[in-house]
């Protein structure tokens, strides 16, 4: 099941607000507990940084250290 950001939007919008009820993936879900949310949230956050590391794009800063010989 590909989950997308808008999905993890959805369900941390969720959370913030104490709703039991989602729509996750194009389904409405409702949750039996705060802790079934927030386990969701997880598996999702998971699974979107799994695809984000499969995807061979990389984010970040790198740093570059030039050295020179002279030749005296």
């Amino acid at each position: 099941m590909a989950f997308t950001q808008t999905d993890l939007d959805n369900i941390n919008a969720a959370v913030a607000t104490g709703e039991m009820s989602v729509e996750v993936n194009g389904r409405k879900v409702q949750y039996r507990s705060m802790d079934d949310l927030i386990k969701a949230r997880s598996i999702i956050t998971s699974e979107l940084a799994a695809a984000v590391a499969t995807s061979g794009t990389r984010h970040g800063s790198y740093r570059v250290k030039f050295a020179t010989l002279r030749g005296d």
